[in-house]
């Protein structure tokens, strides 16, 4: 079983900087993918970013491309989200999730086995 904690989020102006942190309990969180999603008021779940086990890296999302960066501290057992550059846009409550997709599924949320409750995110014009 794990279990998984966001934070980091908050209210920042157009063009800050948040990091986002996910961190797991378990002692099996090396061996999962763990992705980042957010769900903006009205819409889709989108997903973010992902990072595999070894460090492989998935984008999905072309909005965040060059601006978002995710990484992973397995001593830590936490994954981070560095977000640059924000646009109001990007206000959502983003979510991590971790479990084992394979490479062509890190987008299907319903491939992953554990969520956390979310942070909210809010980008102020």
């Amino acid at each position: 079983q794990v279990q998984l904690v966001e934070s980091g989020g908050g209210l920042v102006q157009a063009g800050g900087s948040l990091r986002l942190s996910c961190a797991a309990s378990g002692r099996t969180f090396s061996t999962y993918t763990v992705s980042w999603f957010r769900q903006a008021p009205g819409k889709e779940r989108e997903f973010v970013k992902a990072i595999s086990q070894s460090g492989a890296v998935g984008t999905h999302t072309d909005s965040v491309k060059g601006r978002f960066t995710i990484s992973r501290d397995n001593a830590k057992n936490t994954v981070y989200l560095q977000m640059n550059s924000l646009k109001p846009e990007d206000t959502a409550v983003y979510y991590c999730a971790a479990g084992n997709p394979a490479v062509g599924s890190w987008s299907s949320g319903y491939k992953y086995d554990y969520w956390g409750q979310g942070t909210q995110v809010t980008v102020s014009s």
